[in-house]
């Protein structure tokens, strides 16, 4: 039934469906077979299953099945994915690998070549959504920036674990390129599909500092020490407030309270660091 099997994978590989369909009425109806391809993948008990697109590669929303559902509802298909997937699969990363290269290296336009052509046969790819993205903000096009942006926070599999570092660059790049309403509403997409995050909320906290709206600001601050209550750059954030006399009066008896807690649980000695100048 496995197409391909790894110690850490049990399942991983190309499966079909078919969902037969009645056209017409009448005397007129007919029967078809609608054939689906799916790229699987088993990650401890988790089974996960997404579309091929019509270039052969995973593409969209990922969806859980059971064992009893693959079995019992799955083709396998092992040539198909080893003669046509699977190379597909491999020159797509390789294409996203050599553009990520040139970003790094500072060289945006190859690196935006790159990228498009990697966009060109998967759309909904996250890696490359998120370097193209980043390639633009990097030259300070904000308008193609934008594009790239109203594409990301559609993509749940943007804000996936496996894609942290880019999903933290790209909203530091979105706030120092003070694209602050855009920034506030991807980290507020984050939060909705993780809720229990202390980054998150120290981030739009950051957002909310750039907009010079306190109150909020503190209010989201407060709710990342919640979570983490000796969250070190949460701490550090906070107490650059409290310096600087930016935190207004009915917020201070709170934020002193952070503070003291934090220092009497990890015996903390906190300086203020200016959070415009860095990023979770």
């Amino acid at each position: 039934m496995t197409n391909e099997q790894t110690p850490k994978t049990a399942v991983r590989g190309v499966f079909s469906t078919q969902e037969v369909r009645r056209v017409g009425t009448g005397t007129t109806t007919r029967k078809t077979v609608q054939k689906m391809y799916w790229f699987v993948e088993q990650h401890g008990d988790e089974i996960e299953c997404q579309p091929l697109n019509t270039n052969y590669v995973p593409s969209g929303p990922k969806h859980r099945i059971t064992m009893e559902e693959l079995i019992s509802k799955f083709s396998p298909e092992p040539e198909f994915y080893m003669n046509s997937v699977f190379p597909k699969m491999q020159e797509l990363e390789q294409t996203v690998n050599k553009a990520d290269v040139h970003r790094e290296n500072g060289d945006t336009f190859s690196a935006e070549y790159e990228y498009s052509r990697a966009l060109k046969v998967d759309v909904d790819n996250v890696r490359a959504n998120f370097g193209i993205g980043l390639t633009y903000l990097e030259r300070g096009d904000k308008e193609k920036a934008q594009n790239i942006f109203e594409r990301l926070v559609k993509l749940d599999n943007a804000f996936e674990a496996e894609h942290k570092h880019l999903f933290n660059e790209f909203g530091i790049r979105l706030r120092k390129n003070s694209m602050l309403s855009q920034s506030l509403e991807y980290y507020q997409r984050a939060l909705s599909l993780s809720k229990q995050d202390e980054n998150l909320y120290m981030n739009i906290a950051r957002v909310y500092l750039e907009s010079r709206d306190i109150p909020h600001c503190l209010e989201y601050l407060f709710k990342a020490l919640d979570i983490a209550p000796g969250h070190e750059a949460s701490l550090k954030f906070l107490t650059w407030l409290t310096q600087k006399n930016l935190v207004p009066a009915a917020q201070l008896p709170t934020a002193r309270e952070y503070l003291k807690t934090a220092q009497q649980g990890q015996n903390l000695k906190m300086s203020g660091a200016d959070p415009a100048q860095g990023g979770a």
